[in-house]
Parts: C-alpha cells; structure tokens; sequence
C-alpha cells in the first residue's frame, strides 16, 4: 500500500511511500508524510512518481573524454604532479582511443575487461594493475557526483606475481660499509645513512643540516625529493622522526666535518644520484664485493629486517620508517630467516641414539 492513514491527537494524516529500481538495479524511493487529505495524499504519489520516473530516466550528461578532463583538473589540486601526468598518459593513451564519445553509463564491465586484458598490448602486467586502478578511480569520482551507480571497472582483477624484497644479512652490511670506506666510494656516507635510519632516496636527498638535531639525537623528516616533482612532502605526506643512534651521530659529525662552512644539504648531491642511478651503481658494487646485489630502496629493507631481527616492536618500526600499515611491515618479517640461518644449531636437543634393530615389535 503506497498511502497510510495514520492519527495525531485524533486528527487523520497520510503518509505516501513510492520506490521503484533505477535501469541499474538501484532501488530509489521517495516518501512524504503529514498530509492533511486522502486527495492531497493521491497528488503527492501522483509527483512523487513522476519524480521517480525523471531519475530513472536521467543520463549523465559527461561522455569519457570531457569526464577525464574534470578528474584531472581536480586531481591536480590533490596530488603530485607527477601522478596526474601518468593518469593523463595512461587513460589518453589506452581508454579514450576506445571510449571516446560514450557516455560514463553506458560503460560496462565486460568494456573495461576488454582494454585491460585484449586492448593493452606488449605491457607487464603491473602496468595493466595500475591502469586497472586508475579507470576505477575516475569512474569512482563519477559515482561520488552520482552520474552513475555502479563503477564497471569493479571485480576485475589483474593477477600480478609478487616482486622477492631483497635484503642484506649483518655480515653483508658489515662488508659494504668497511669495503664502501675502505676505497672512498662516493656513495659510503650515503649508504650508511641509509642503513642507520631507513630513510627513502628521496629523503635522504632532501635532507637538511636544519632537519638534523644531534644535541638531542633525533632526525625530521619533512620533506622529500624525486625527479620529476623536485622537493615535496614525503612519500605518506606525514612528517615523522627518526632518532639518532650513538654510530649514526659519530658519522653525521664526521660528514659535517668533511663539508663545506655553508653546506645546506647532509649528503653529497652526486650528479648520478639526481640522475637516478643509485640503484644500478649499489647492485654493481654489491656483485663486484660477492655480497647480495641488492637496490637502493632494498637498503630501507635491510634496516627493518635488522630493527625487528633486534626485537624492537613492530609499533616503533612503523613509527620510525613512516609506515601507515602494518601489513607493509609484516612483509619484511619473511625476509628475517636470511640473517638467522643456522642460528637453530645452537640448540642443545639431542636425538636419542637408538639401537632401532632391537626394538622391533613381533606381532606374530
């Protein structure tokens, strides 16, 4: 029944509900209650259901390309410049050519399957998961605006096989830094920071003598650097500290030393750093020392493993390396067994020595 008679203080109201499903599925109703009269009431389902009928029939008035334009003017008020760069390139380059001229609604699922998996040539798959995700964001913003009800781009999925994290045992860092000094590598002081507070290449770039506060033995990071946005907040946006160990404040006091008067920056602003060549030369100098080549980045991965090996809680770790999720942490919990290997054969549990021909049961 769509009217409801009901009373106040002895005097008569109606109610009027009304629903129906948008072409979606989506259920839409409308309701208005204290009405006076039975034939007031009859109008209002008569409006209401009018009102109905315009939602369903109501289309959005962005098709794909001028939709895209409106994301990315508003993502360039929220993020790096950089991602909405990638944004613009990847949808330009694999969506529009095929979605040019649709209206968002008629999208389907079985379109967005069709760029990702057929239209998407020569590509990894991490670049198909990423264009995944980024057709799921613009269709997400259309659903925050309410031109549509249901993202196409939903329960797809693109199977990507894990990257192994790699990392340094004790004795390999040992080794890096005594062979990294013993012949003045011009990265030495750049990668023992590294592995003394488990700072990302950008923050390690962007740090300041100002940021660096030795009488009280703590680091802020505040900011970072990467080369397509130049200096900027860091990775998480959230600014933290790392403290100082006493090894750590030996060393930044001896790289204040080796510096110039009016040095700004801590580390020195090699030109093969800026150029993003940090990782190539780490994993070269690593082969040419016989210890695990290992990148740039697999330095931060070497500090977490040595912080959690050293059994300091996992709510500290996050804090000190600016991790917003402990699943991120957990991660380099599997890479611990590199440095415990064979720590087990120092248990002394014996196996008896049974003399087995002798304990043979006869079931004859």
């Amino acid at each position: 029944m769509v009217i409801h008679k009901y009373k106040i203080d002895d005097r008569d109201f109606y109610k009027v509900h009304v629903k129906d499903r948008t072409r979606f599925g989506v259920q839409i109703n409308r309701t208005r209650s204290g009405i006076t009269s039975e034939a007031k009431a009859k109008r209002v389902e008569l409006n209401l259901r009018m009102e109905l009928k315009a939602i369903k029939e109501r289309r959005s008035s962005y098709v794909w390309e001028d939709w895209l334009t409106e994301c990315l003017d508003r993502m360039s008020l929220e993020f790096k410049n950089s991602t909405v760069i990638n944004y613009e390139k990847n949808l330009n380059k694999w969506v529009t050519p095929h979605f040019k001229g649709w209206r968002l609604e008629d999208v389907k699922k079985r379109d967005i399957h069709d760029i990702i998996f057929k239209k998407t040539t020569n590509v990894s798959d991490n670049t198909r998961e990423t264009l995944l995700k980024q057709i799921r964001r613009v269709f997400n913003i259309a659903i925050d605006d309410q031109l549509i009800t249901f993202n196409p781009a939903k329960g797809i999925k693109v199977k990507v096989a894990k990257v192994k994290k790699k990392c340094l045992n004790s004795e390999e860092v040992k080794i890096l830094l005594t062979e990294a000094f013993r012949i003045d590598h011009p990265f030495r002081y750049i990668w023992a920071v590294a592995l003394m507070t488990g700072l990302r290449s950008g923050e390690l770039y962007a740090l300041k003598w100002s940021d660096v506060d030795l009488e009280n033995s703590y680091i802020s990071i505040n900011q970072s650097w990467t080369s397509k946005n130049g200096f900027g907040p860091t990775k998480n946006y959230d600014n933290r500290s790392v403290p100082i160990s006493s090894e750590l404040s030996l060393l930044l006091k001896r790289v204040k030393l080796s510096s110039s008067v009016n040095e700004e920056y801590v580390l020195p602003r090699l030109k093969s750093w800026r150029f993003g060549e940090q990782a190539s030369i780490l994993r070269e100098f690593c082969k040419d020392i016989g210890i695990t080549e290992i990148a740039f980045h697999d330095l931060r991965a070497t500090f977490i493993t040595q912080m959690l090996i050293k059994d300091v809680p996992v709510a500290k770790v996050m804090k000190i390396v600016g991790h917003s999720n402990i699943k991120t942490t957990m991660v380099y919990l599997r890479l611990i067994a590199k440095d415990v290997e064979g720590a087990t054969e120092a248990l002394d549990i014996k196996i008896p020595d049974f003399n087995y021909s002798n304990n043979i049961l006869n079931f004859e």
